[in-house]
């Protein structure tokens, strides 16, 4: 078997209208279709799919435990432009997302944040393009 590539990914969401307004309002992406308890939205040629689950909010120590310490821990990363990450940090404090300070890695730059279900992901830049 050869993977050829990855069709799309899935996140849990506990509030899906909050989730969709939230991916779509600050970081951009477009709906593709709703399909019931789901929404798939267009990332950059793939999709994310938003699975809307029935779970009590994630306790604020966890949250911050998540954010404060980000690294080895699973998340999803998007890929920016040099550009809008420079503008991440401003964007998401704007939208009252807990997010923690860039990290600088040599080739590239990193940004971790939270969704509004406390969903760790990244933001990341190379400084050369391809």
């Amino acid at each position: 078997m050869k993977l050829e590539r990855l069709d799309h990914f899935g996140i849990e969401v506990s509030d899906l209208a909050h989730a969709e307004r939230f991916y779509t309002e600050v970081l951009g992406l477009s709906v593709v279709t709703h399909l019931g308890d789901q929404v798939l939205l267009d990332c950059g040629g793939q999709n994310l799919a938003l699975f809307g689950v029935a779970r009590p909010p994630m306790p604020q120590a966890e949250r911050q435990a998540r954010i404060s310490h980000p690294l080895g821990r699973g998340h999803h990363a998007f890929r920016v432009s040099r550009a809008d990450f420079a503008a991440a940090a401003e964007r998401l404090a704007a939208a009252g997302v807990e997010s923690a300070r860039p990290i600088g890695w040599g080739d590239h730059d990193c940004m971790y944040f939270l969704d509004p279900d406390g969903n760790l992901l990244e933001l990341v830049s190379y400084r050369q393009v391809d």
